[in-house]
Protein backbone atom coordinates (compact mmCIF):
# COMPACT_ATOMS: atom_id res chain seq x y z
CA UNK A 1 0.00 0.00 0.00
CA UNK A 2 0.92 3.64 -0.61
CA UNK A 3 1.08 6.64 1.99
CA UNK A 4 0.17 10.13 0.97
CA UNK A 5 2.70 11.98 -2.02
CA UNK A 6 3.94 14.09 0.77
CA UNK A 7 5.66 11.29 2.49
CA UNK A 8 7.99 11.34 -0.08
CA UNK A 9 9.73 14.37 0.50
CA UNK A 10 12.84 15.18 1.65
CA UNK A 11 14.30 11.09 0.86
CA UNK A 12 18.31 11.13 1.83
CA UNK A 13 20.98 11.01 -0.61
CA UNK A 14 21.67 7.51 0.34
CA UNK A 15 18.51 6.32 -0.09
CA UNK A 16 18.46 7.82 -3.59
CA UNK A 17 21.76 6.08 -3.92
CA UNK A 18 20.04 2.81 -3.51
CA UNK A 19 16.69 3.41 -5.56
CA UNK A 20 18.43 1.74 -8.78
CA UNK A 21 19.68 -0.96 -7.14
CA UNK A 22 16.15 -1.46 -5.80
CA UNK A 23 14.69 -1.47 -9.10
CA UNK A 24 17.73 -3.79 -11.22
CA UNK A 25 16.44 -6.04 -8.61
CA UNK A 26 12.92 -5.67 -9.48
CA UNK A 27 13.57 -5.80 -12.83
CA UNK A 28 14.91 -9.06 -13.02
CA UNK A 29 12.48 -10.69 -10.78
CA UNK A 30 9.58 -9.43 -13.23
CA UNK A 31 11.79 -10.78 -16.14
CA UNK A 32 11.35 -14.32 -14.66
CA UNK A 33 7.77 -13.99 -13.68
CA UNK A 34 7.62 -13.06 -10.24
CA UNK A 35 4.58 -10.63 -8.88
CA UNK A 36 5.56 -10.22 -5.74
CA UNK A 37 8.93 -9.96 -3.02
CA UNK A 38 9.23 -10.03 0.47
CA UNK A 39 11.56 -7.48 1.65
CA UNK A 40 14.04 -10.23 2.80
CA UNK A 41 14.40 -11.39 -0.71
CA UNK A 42 14.19 -7.77 -2.57
CA UNK A 43 16.65 -6.90 -0.08
CA UNK A 44 18.80 -10.35 -0.68
CA UNK A 45 18.61 -9.39 -4.72
CA UNK A 46 19.64 -6.09 -4.23
CA UNK A 47 22.95 -6.58 -1.60
CA UNK A 48 21.53 -4.79 1.20
CA UNK A 49 19.94 -5.44 5.03
CA UNK A 50 16.08 -6.02 4.88
CA UNK A 51 15.62 -3.24 7.69
CA UNK A 52 17.62 -1.05 5.46
CA UNK A 53 15.25 -1.71 2.43
CA UNK A 54 12.28 -1.14 4.44
CA UNK A 55 13.09 2.03 6.01
CA UNK A 56 14.19 3.58 1.86
CA UNK A 57 11.02 2.36 0.29
CA UNK A 58 9.13 3.62 3.54
CA UNK A 59 10.68 7.24 2.26
CA UNK A 60 8.24 6.96 -0.91
CA UNK A 61 5.03 5.72 1.26
CA UNK A 62 5.72 2.19 0.05
CA UNK A 63 5.41 -0.16 3.30
CA UNK A 64 4.32 -3.31 1.63
CA UNK A 65 1.51 -5.74 2.97
CA UNK A 66 2.54 -7.99 5.90
CA UNK A 67 2.38 -11.64 4.59
CA UNK A 68 2.06 -10.44 1.09
CA UNK A 69 5.03 -8.20 0.94
CA UNK A 70 5.94 -5.99 -2.25
CA UNK A 71 4.04 -6.25 -5.35
CA UNK A 72 7.34 -6.00 -8.22
CA UNK A 73 5.32 -4.53 -10.94
CA UNK A 74 3.93 -1.34 -8.78
CA UNK A 75 6.91 -1.13 -6.37
CA UNK A 76 8.97 -0.97 -10.12
CA UNK A 77 6.75 2.19 -10.82
CA UNK A 78 6.72 4.00 -7.79
CA UNK A 79 10.47 3.94 -7.90
CA UNK A 80 10.75 4.59 -11.86
CA UNK A 81 8.52 7.93 -10.90
CA UNK A 82 10.59 8.95 -8.23
CA UNK A 83 13.70 8.67 -9.66
CA UNK A 84 12.21 10.44 -13.11
CA UNK A 85 12.61 7.86 -15.15
CA UNK A 86 8.77 7.60 -16.17
CA UNK A 87 9.64 10.23 -18.99
CA UNK A 88 12.76 10.52 -21.42
CA UNK A 89 15.67 12.30 -20.39
CA UNK A 90 17.92 13.93 -23.83
CA UNK A 91 21.41 13.14 -23.16
CA UNK A 92 24.49 14.06 -25.12
CA UNK A 93 27.57 12.46 -25.05
CA UNK A 94 30.68 14.51 -25.26
CA UNK A 95 33.72 13.10 -26.64
CA UNK A 96 33.87 9.89 -28.74
CA UNK A 97 37.46 8.19 -28.27
CA UNK A 98 37.10 4.51 -27.56
CA UNK A 99 34.66 4.90 -24.56
CA UNK A 100 32.46 7.33 -26.18
CA UNK A 101 31.72 4.93 -28.69
CA UNK A 102 31.18 2.36 -26.38
CA UNK A 103 28.58 4.73 -24.67
CA UNK A 104 26.97 5.53 -27.93
CA UNK A 105 26.69 2.14 -28.78
CA UNK A 106 25.39 0.71 -25.36
CA UNK A 107 21.59 -0.65 -25.23
CA UNK A 108 21.06 0.30 -21.61
CA UNK A 109 20.53 3.67 -22.33
CA UNK A 110 17.19 4.01 -23.91
CA UNK A 111 15.86 0.60 -21.77
CA UNK A 112 15.91 3.39 -18.44
CA UNK A 113 14.38 6.48 -19.60
CA UNK A 114 17.35 7.92 -21.17
CA UNK A 115 17.51 8.74 -25.09
CA UNK A 116 20.93 10.11 -26.50
CA UNK A 117 20.11 12.71 -29.12
CA UNK A 118 23.98 13.48 -30.09
CA UNK A 119 27.35 13.07 -30.02
CA UNK A 120 29.36 15.89 -29.56
CA UNK A 121 33.21 16.51 -30.21
CA UNK A 122 35.79 19.21 -30.78
CA UNK A 123 37.85 16.88 -33.34
CA UNK A 124 36.76 18.60 -36.72
CA UNK A 125 38.42 15.24 -37.64
CA UNK A 126 35.78 13.39 -36.50
CA UNK A 127 32.90 15.61 -37.32
CA UNK A 128 30.07 14.00 -39.54
CA UNK A 129 30.65 10.45 -39.20
CA UNK A 130 28.13 8.25 -38.04
CA UNK A 131 28.16 6.30 -34.92
CA UNK A 132 24.94 3.70 -33.31
CA UNK A 133 23.06 5.93 -35.98
CA UNK A 134 24.14 9.22 -34.90
CA UNK A 135 25.95 11.99 -36.54
CA UNK A 136 28.74 13.65 -34.60
CA UNK A 137 28.35 17.56 -34.19
CA UNK A 138 30.32 20.06 -33.62
CA UNK A 139 30.25 21.49 -29.85
CA UNK A 140 28.98 24.80 -31.05
CA UNK A 141 25.25 22.46 -31.17
CA UNK A 142 25.00 22.56 -27.66
CA UNK A 143 22.74 25.57 -27.40
CA UNK A 144 20.48 24.35 -30.14
CA UNK A 145 20.35 20.90 -28.50
CA UNK A 146 19.28 22.10 -25.41
CA UNK A 147 16.32 24.29 -26.98
CA UNK A 148 15.28 22.09 -29.50
CA UNK A 149 15.91 18.86 -27.98
CA UNK A 150 15.30 19.49 -24.72
CA UNK A 151 18.85 18.43 -23.91
CA UNK A 152 19.24 17.81 -20.07
CA UNK A 153 21.96 15.52 -19.36
CA UNK A 154 25.99 15.92 -20.61
CA UNK A 155 27.83 12.87 -20.64
CA UNK A 156 31.72 13.93 -20.19
CA UNK A 157 34.07 10.57 -21.92
CA UNK A 158 37.14 12.82 -23.30
CA UNK A 159 40.51 13.57 -21.63
CA UNK A 160 41.28 15.18 -18.13
CA UNK A 161 42.72 17.95 -20.02
CA UNK A 162 39.80 19.28 -21.52
CA UNK A 163 36.93 18.04 -19.21
CA UNK A 164 36.75 21.14 -17.66
CA UNK A 165 35.96 23.37 -20.98
CA UNK A 166 33.33 21.04 -22.21
CA UNK A 167 32.04 21.22 -18.73
CA UNK A 168 31.93 24.78 -19.07
CA UNK A 169 30.55 24.47 -22.27
CA UNK A 170 27.78 22.37 -21.19
CA UNK A 171 26.96 24.74 -18.21
CA UNK A 172 26.78 27.98 -20.03
CA UNK A 173 24.13 25.91 -22.61
CA UNK A 174 22.11 25.66 -19.86
CA UNK A 175 22.71 21.92 -19.09
CA UNK A 176 22.44 20.92 -15.04
CA UNK A 177 22.90 17.27 -15.33
CA UNK A 178 26.63 15.89 -16.11
CA UNK A 179 27.81 12.58 -15.83
CA UNK A 180 31.52 13.06 -16.08
CA UNK A 181 33.82 9.91 -16.92
CA UNK A 182 36.98 12.17 -17.25
CA UNK A 183 39.69 11.57 -14.26
CA UNK A 184 38.99 14.70 -12.59
CA UNK A 185 37.74 17.00 -10.39
CA UNK A 186 34.71 19.31 -12.08
CA UNK A 187 34.13 22.97 -10.96
CA UNK A 188 30.61 23.73 -11.39
CA UNK A 189 27.89 25.65 -10.00
CA UNK A 190 25.80 25.36 -7.21
CA UNK A 191 22.70 24.12 -9.41
CA UNK A 192 24.73 21.92 -11.36
CA UNK A 193 24.49 18.28 -10.43
CA UNK A 194 27.79 16.04 -11.43
CA UNK A 195 28.20 12.26 -10.83
CA UNK A 196 31.59 10.87 -11.08
CA UNK A 197 32.42 7.66 -12.71
CA UNK A 198 36.53 6.73 -12.20
CA UNK A 199 37.09 3.32 -13.79
CA UNK A 200 40.70 3.85 -12.81
CA UNK A 201 39.89 4.64 -8.95
CA UNK A 202 37.62 0.95 -9.02
CA UNK A 203 40.38 -1.03 -10.72
CA UNK A 204 43.00 1.17 -8.13
CA UNK A 205 40.72 0.13 -5.00
CA UNK A 206 40.18 -3.74 -5.80
CA UNK A 207 44.05 -3.88 -6.66
CA UNK A 208 44.52 -2.99 -3.38
CA UNK A 209 42.18 -5.44 -1.47
CA UNK A 210 44.05 -7.96 -4.17
CA UNK A 211 47.05 -7.16 -2.72
CA UNK A 212 45.91 -8.11 1.43
CA UNK A 213 44.81 -11.32 -0.12
CA UNK A 214 47.74 -12.19 -1.12
CA UNK A 215 49.57 -10.99 1.71
CA UNK A 216 47.68 -12.61 4.03
CA UNK A 217 47.76 -15.78 1.97
CA UNK A 218 51.36 -15.74 2.20
CA UNK A 219 51.99 -14.92 5.83
CA UNK A 220 49.69 -18.19 6.54
CA UNK A 221 51.67 -20.59 4.20
CA UNK A 222 54.78 -19.18 6.02
CA UNK A 223 53.46 -19.91 9.98
CA UNK A 224 52.10 -16.75 10.83
CA UNK A 225 48.79 -15.78 12.17
CA UNK A 226 48.50 -13.63 9.40
CA UNK A 227 50.20 -10.19 10.47
CA UNK A 228 52.44 -8.78 7.87
CA UNK A 229 54.90 -7.89 10.04
CA UNK A 230 54.94 -11.50 11.40
CA UNK A 231 53.48 -11.04 14.88
CA UNK A 232 50.36 -12.43 16.46
CA UNK A 233 46.69 -11.60 15.34
CA UNK A 234 44.26 -12.19 12.79
CA UNK A 235 44.15 -10.04 9.26
CA UNK A 236 41.80 -7.91 8.80
CA UNK A 237 39.99 -9.64 5.95
CA UNK A 238 39.06 -7.47 2.75
CA UNK A 239 36.00 -6.07 1.98
CA UNK A 240 33.75 -6.01 -0.84
CA UNK A 241 32.77 -2.65 -1.82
Amino acid sequence: MSADPSARRGIPDATVARLPEYLRALTGLAERGITSVSSEELASAAGVRSAKLRKDLSHLGSYGVRGVGYEVDHLAYQISRELGLTQDWAVAIIGMGNLGHALAAYSGFATRGFRVVALLDQDAGLLGQEIAGLTVQPMTALDELVAEQGLAIGVIATPAASAQAVCDQLVAAGVRSILNFAPCVLAVPDDVDVRKVDLSTELQILAFHEQRKALAAEGSLGGLDGNLDGSLGPVPKAVNR
